[in-house]
């Protein structure tokens, strides 16, 4: 019988890709998410029962035992914005990391990979890189031959990062930024998936990995870049960290007195984040030492953001059209 993997956060972003490869690779997945009846999709990554969406709620105990009953391998991609509500922070990227990989190891697990992000650091200023920096000691108190996974600013197809600022565009001639020559080193998220496949099949040695893309641009230079490719021109704004902290405050609080029915575009932790660089440690392990070739940018942006374009996927065409001569 072939291997199984259970993949918490399977669903998301990254987790879907991951659960992918891994349907790919001949391994049985079970994907625990919150939502089961929202992640149906993953059941077409493979063969008819080989993936399958189980529901888990990572904060409690039992249900994380449940859907990690009888695998080979754990990944755990779960991931929050969230500094409030039940999902919050801690509850998510300290102590449901640090419960999956104690679990792991009482059940005799043989391979973990945990998903966290650069910046990872217990005394970091904000409070996502602080716990997501808890999350790893936690992981690596249980479990020291754990694959954690470090990786920049993730973008694809989904991502919540290009689409999102391209998307904005379509509503204002600003593009307001905060952290304009803050340093990113974006990855691909095939990239990501291909490390922690890596890791769970024992591919990867354990250890800590930070994975970075080929190329390190300022925030502001990587909007240039992504107004080049959806062909639209817009005056990037860089908010200054004060008065930006000034409006992610008001907006923390209309989120709090709404009792998060308004969700606040800018947070006061995000500005925190954004005031350091978000690229690979010099001397860190990272996909040279997995021997994978990152892909760069300029070769898969384009292959997503054509649909922010004015005439979308007929740019091209309306474009070739105005050289022709009557």
């Amino acid at each position: 019988m072939s291997k199984l993997v259970t993949i918490y956060g399977g669903s998301g972003f990254v987790g879907r890709y991951i659960a992918h490869r891994m349907a790919r690779a001949g391994w049985r997945v079970r994907v625990a998410v919150r939502r089961p009846n929202e992640a149906l999709y993953v059941r077409t990554y493979g063969a008819v029962g080989q993936v399958e969406p189980v529901l888990c709620n990572v904060r409690n105990e039992a249900s994380v035992m449940q859907t990690m009953d009888g695998a080979d391998a754990v990944i755990n991609c779960v991931g929050t914005f969230d500094k409030g509500g039940k999902n919050n922070f801690d509850a998510v990227q300290h102590e449901a990391a640090e419960r999956i990989a104690r679990l792991a190891a009482a059940r005799g697990v043989a391979t973990l990979v945990h998903i966290s992000a650069i910046g990872a650091d217990p005394a970091a200023d904000s409070l996502y890189a602080t716990t997501k920096g808890l999350g790893e000691a936690g992981v690596l108190g249980h479990f020291p031959n754990a694959v954690i996974l470090r990786p920049s600013v993730i973008f694809g197809l989904e991502d919540q990062f290009f689409n999102r600022f391209a998307g904005m565009t379509r509503l204002s001639p600003v593009l307001p930024i905060v952290g304009g020559n803050t340093k990113f080193q974006p990855v691909f998220v095939e990239d990501v998936a291909e490390a922690a496949e890596m890791g769970a099949t024992g591919a990867a040695k354990p250890g800590i990995y930070e994975l970075g893309g080929p190329d390190v641009k300022t925030f502001r230079t990587l909007m240039q870049d992504m107004l080049a490719i959806i062909e639209r021109r817009r005056l990037i704004v860089n908010l200054p960290f004060g008065l930006a902290r000034f409006f992610a405050w008001w907006f923390d609080l209309w989120q709090s007195l709404s009792g998060g029915l308004i969700r606040s575009p800018l947070t006061v932790d995000q500005v925190r984040t954004l005031a350091h660089d978000n690229v690979v440690s010099d001397g860190a392990k990272g996909f040279d030492t997995l021997g994978i070739d990152p892909h760069a940018m300029s070769t898969v942006l384009p292959g997503y953001l054509w649909r922010f374009r004015v005439s979308g996927q007929y740019a091209a065409i309306k474009a070739s059209a105005k050289n022709l001569k009557v």
